[in-house]
């Protein structure tokens, strides 16, 4: 799998258990470390624990990918799990405020999700019935 969709990945898997201010940032042109950096607030450790169970679980159920090391626990309010090309971080919102590290990699570009087809096609939908109701006032 490509890093890239690995980080985008693990941004949807932490946006699934409601982590905060979820960022991807493409460090490939400023890092010889990784690709990607994931970062997201959880806020209180049996939520920083739901997010780093969802992202490692599921990346190990539906894709056989394990992080090649997982640093900190819930309790420590930081941790990282390294999946080579992707680094995954996940803090409370004050141990996040305190190391800043989207101002350190301020360089890096912000990965944005890709476009949802279902809102597309709801928004579509909208379309057809406001224009239905243009043609039924006539």
């Amino acid at each position: 799998m490509d890093s890239r969709k690995l980080a985008l990945l693990c941004q949807k898997y932490a946006d699934n258990k409601k982590a905060e201010n979820v960022v991807v940032l493409d460090v490939r042109k400023l890092s010889s470390v990784t690709d990607f950096y994931v970062i997201a607030t959880g806020t209180s450790e049996p939520h920083l624990r739901a997010i780093e169970t969802e992202i490692t679980g599921k990346l190990r159920e539906e894709y056989k990918i394990r992080p090649r090391v997982t640093e900190g626990t819930s309790r420590t309010n930081w941790v990282v799990a390294d999946y080579f090309d992707v680094i995954v971080h996940l803090m409370r919102a004050d141990v996040r405020a305190r190391y800043d590290l989207e101002s350190l990699w301020s360089d890096a570009p912000r990965v944005k999700p890709p476009a949802k087809r279902v809102a597309k096609k709801a928004k579509s939908a909208v379309a057809a019935v406001e224009s239905e109701s243009d043609t039924d006032a006539e």
